[in-house]
């Protein structure tokens, strides 16, 4: 699972550009699905099985971002805009990565104590990307950050855990399910989410499915003062009950729990008031989705330093795999 990680993390895919991505996933796939086909939007979308419920299960392909939006005419230096939710405290002295592999790093004009903490706006900032000969990035073009994947005893930290990481858990499934539910199974790897849940509201009008699951990461509550959630690291999966865009049906979340402990899988209970993930996007389809989310806690988002810990991974795979393994009815 780890090579799995690394593979999918280190991979360039920001919002609505997942092709490089999804290629990846399609090699993984190819033999654990019954069909396969990407719609017109670029979600990835995998059947198993064949039954009376439809489920979708959707995890994320995209990460954020950066698009080259001017180059100034002297020095060269790149200015930009930001694709998903950037955090400008993190941003200086960060590298980025355009598609044809030309590595940048993000400057701060006029560095000064005030904005080193990070009072700076977006267009104080710029990118790096000069080789000597100067550089040949254009605007218009799309960069994510960069950094490699790295592990510690059974954390994994790397850039675009959110939401690769719920892409892995998904994989993982089909390939634990090896074809056999009693219940038609889509599994949609979206394009966009990080911009708007804009992959998952096409996927789920194309699949009119009869339950929702997203795969995503969720906030951890055991960072030094940081927000008051009950979600930590290493205590199993995270069944969602409620967040910005989503209030969890009580027999969606009854489903999950039923299910985590009959199996035994550790688990833990989400709560969060900010962000929300693609089972927002999938209610909506159609006259309504009952939907839920299964989330992996992850410290440090939406930056090169994601940290999850592999033994939450494993619950939620084995939490999907429980349920799907089942007939579904709520």
């Amino acid at each position: 699972m780890k090579d799995l990680i690394k593979k999918l993390t280190e991979a360039w895919g920001p919002s609505g550009y997942e092709h490089h991505v999804r290629k990846l996933i399609q090699e993984e796939v190819a033999d654990l699905a019954d069909e396969v086909r990407v719609d017109a939007l670029g979600n990835l979308i995998c059947r198993v099985g064949q039954g009376d419920t439809k489920v979708m299960v959707a995890a994320h392909m995209d990460e954020i971002g950066l698009m080259a939006t001017f180059v100034e005419p002297k020095s060269g230096y790149l200015r930009f805009s930001n694709i998903g939710g950037l955090i400008n405290s993190t941003l200086f002295g960060n590298r980025v990565r355009f598609e044809d592999g030309t590595i940048g790093v993000i400057g701060l004009q006029q560095v000064t104590n005030s904005n080193r903490n990070g009072s700076s706006k977006l267009d104080d900032f710029y990118i790096d990307v000069s080789d000597g000969n100067g550089g040949n990035v254009q605007p218009g073009s799309p960069a994510v950050f960069w950094r490699e994947m790295e592990v510690r005893g059974s954390r994994v930290i790397a850039k675009s855990l959110d939401d690769r990481i719920g892409c892995v858990v998904a994989i993982e499934t089909m390939r634990k399910l090896a074809k056999q539910t009693p219940n038609e199974v889509y599994f949609a790897f979206t394009v966009q989410e990080e911009v708007g849940l804009r992959g998952a509201r096409p996927a789920a009008h194309g699949i009119n499915p009869d339950i929702g699951v997203a795969l995503d990461i969720t906030y951890s509550g055991d960072e030094i003062k940081n927000a008051k959630v009950p979600t930590r690291l290493g205590k199993g999966a995270a069944i969602k009950i409620h967040d910005a865009g989503l209030v969890v049906p009580p027999a969606v979340r009854d489903w999950m729990v039923k299910q985590a402990e009959s199996d035994g899988i550790p688990y833990q209970l989400e709560l969060i008031t900010g962000g929300t993930t693609d089972a927002a996007g999938i209610q909506l389809a159609h006259s309504g989705v009952p939907s839920g989310c299964i989330s992996i806690p992850c410290r440090y988002p939406h930056t090169t330093s994601e940290t999850v810990d592999l033994n939450d991974v494993q619950a939620c795979i084995d939490l999907l795999t429980g349920l799907l393994s089942n007939s579904v009815e709520l």
